[in-house]
């Protein structure tokens, strides 16, 4: 039997025009657990042009790369909770 479960990821960003700096969070929610945050910055240098986007996409690269690693320790956590041994994950 075949079941689907969807998952959203909430993204947020702040742009902080005087420090020339982006902030973003990145929120997985399920059902199965607590939701999991990730964050991630992006920092203009005074000599780069002013393309607001270009900051949203890097700290929001960022943003779902911590969520991804720490997605990967809270399963790694769920596997030895079951198993009673450090789990390795890998590829």
């Amino acid at each position: 039997m075949m079941h689907t479960r969807t998952w959203t990821v909430e993204i947020n960003l702040v742009e902080d025009e005087e420090q020339r700096r982006t902030r973003a969070t990145a929120v997985l929610h399920s059902d199965a657990r607590t939701p999991v945050r990730g964050e991630g910055e992006a920092r203009r240098r005074p000599a780069d042009a002013e393309v607001p986007e270009i900051g949203d996409e890097l700290a929001t690269a960022r943003a779902l790369a911590d969520l991804a690693y720490k997605l990967l320790d809270v399963t790694a956590a769920d596997i030895e909770q079951f198993t009673h041994r450090p789990a390795h994950l890998t590829g």
